[in-house]
């Protein structure tokens, strides 16, 4: 992959000036096609050795693209807001939207890449991050996330020497370095060989790299700017390929259903006095406070999601856990269908955006499940899309856990009958009307529709840093006291580790 690059490769000024305006026009050409067609986006990841022209190959694509829908994503050392968060939300918080073009500096390649060339990471460290960073690349890509990842290719000793060359001398122009964290020459002489390592393990046929040379900086040019013009024509080509989002089509639902139902397990005759349950709520309300508040939870986080059958009781006791939790220090996010700038990203961005930092929490009033759930019932997704969508949810959820973020997962369950009754009620009651609307009703005759989802949903994303808590909650007494409970376990639990 890197071989080609070796060979000394040169294109004249002259012919450089004579190709560059009708790739400058070609260029705008497709560009506008993109922007037109909104149906997918580009990130272009921009690598190499420093000295290799990263920042000049940045200045050119401005000179040749509609800069209003292009926008350059730069990733430096870790600031705090970094490291209060996992590693991934920085990126994933920068996506652009579809139509548009984002251009990285420094990605999620630098940290591996970095602690290999310093020996920090032994081989079979760098082969399970670039196996993360795989799964993570075909998610983006099968979200209507195009990759085109670029490695400007010096040779070792050329780019030490450009290097020191620019240290010495005043500066005339800004220098983008990337690997300042790599101080001794044999370091980033090893980049090289790093580089190739990775490029071989990360190659793929959605996300291959392109390895650039970067001795002459107009074949440089030149190339970066074909390679990114083959990549345009083949996201445009077609109409821009599938739609990230499908228009809804009912033949997506299964015609056959699993005979088994994870609900039909649960004991809903559960009850809880109100003496009880007063006493028992204070109690666990008081133990959330205590872990919440205390030292060790400033390197944790704490995340909360909340899914159930229609008036189940969520709000009610998401209720009950604020009044646990300090309210500078906590955010509920309710969850509707997703909005204009939602639906020109990937699924998961809309809940990225939302993941606190240390040391606080985030409640979900429905979540990310949505995918496995609403969106495959009502068939609002294919079945390849809800499909693959439940290891994507386990990685996203690892990536949270390793990350010191306690992760808890309810499903409330209540039984049909019950449904109706509390439908009912807040028919009758003119300031639980707004609870109610048309679809809670229409859900209803898909009651076994979903019995599936969820079977299959619990079965498939019930992990052991992640596990699904299902909560009988036919008695709201017993399952506030059931779901703080837990809270508090998980809690306690993470913060003696």
């Amino acid at each position: 992959m890197f071989e080609s690059a070796k060979v000394e490769h040169r294109l004249e000024k002259e012919a450089f000036k004579a190709l560059e305006p009708s790739l400058r026009e070609d260029l705008l050409n497709v560009q506008f096609q993109l922007i037109d067609q909104k149906r997918r986006s580009l990130l272009v990841l921009i690598h190499g050795p420093d000295g290799a022209g990263k920042g000049a190959v940045l200045n050119r694509l401005y000179e040749w693209l509609d800069v209003r829908k292009l926008e350059t994503l730069t990733f430096e050392a870790p600031c705090r807001e970094d490291y209060d968060r996992p590693p991934m939300w920085k990126y994933w918080r920068e996506l652009p939207p579809f139509g548009e073009i984002g251009i990285m500096l420094g990605s999620w390649y630098h940290r591996p890449v970095c602690r290999r060339a310093l020996g920090e990471l032994g081989r079979a460290g760098v082969v399970s991050a670039m196996e993360d960073i795989r799964r993570l690349e075909a998610m983006l890509h099968a979200e209507g996330v195009s990759l085109l990842k670029i490695w400007l290719y010096l040779e070792p000793e050329e780019a030490y020497r450009r290097l020191k060359a620019l240290r010495q001398g005043a500066y005339q122009r800004p220098v983008v370095c990337e690997w300042d964290e790599l101080h001794g020459r044999k370091e980033r002489e090893r980049l090289a060989g790093v580089a190739e390592d990775v490029a071989r393990l990360t190659s793929t046929d959605f996300a291959p790299w392109q390895v650039v040379p970067a001795g002459d900086d107009a074949y440089r040019d030149a190339t970066v700017g074909s390679v990114l013009l083959e990549k345009l024509r083949a996201m445009t080509a077609n109409g821009g390929g599938s739609a990230p989002a499908p228009t809804p089509n009912p033949t997506h639902v299964p015609k056959t259903l699993p005979t088994f139902s994870i609900l039909s397990t649960l004991d809903l005759r559960h009850k809880l006095e109100k003496a009880d349950y007063e006493e028992q709520m204070a109690h666990e309300q008081s133990r959330i406070t205590c872990a919440t508040q205390s030292p060790a939870f400033e390197k944790h986080g704490l995340i909360l999601a909340f899914e159930g059958s229609d008036a189940a009781g969520k709000s009610s006791t998401i209720m009950r856990l604020r009044r646990a939790l300090d309210p500078r220090r906590f955010r509920v996010h309710p969850i509707a269908a997703p909005t204009d700038e939602e639906l020109a990203r990937p699924y998961l961005w809309r809940f990225w955006r939302h993941i606190p930092a240390r040391g606080r929490t985030a409640i979900f009033d429905r979540s990310w499940y949505g995918r496995v759930l609403v969106e495959r019932v009502e068939g609002l997704r294919a079945p390849e899309q809800w499909g693959r969508a439940y290891g994507e949810i386990n990685d996203f959820e690892a990536q949270l856990t390793d990350s010191g973020y306690v992760v808890v997962k309810f499903w409330l369950a209540i039984s049909q009958e019950e449904q109706m009754r509390r439908f009912a009620e807040r028919e009758a009651i003119p300031y639980k009307r707004f609870k109610l609307t048309p679809e809670d009703w229409r859900n209803r005759e898909k009651w076994p529709l979903y019995e599936a989802a969820i079977t299959e949903m619990v079965d498939r994303t019930s992990t052991r840093a992640a596990p699904w808590t299902l909560v009988e909650a036919e008695n709201k007494h017993f399952a506030r006291v059931k779901v703080l409970r837990t809270v508090a376990d998980r809690l306690e639990a993470a913060l003696a580790e």
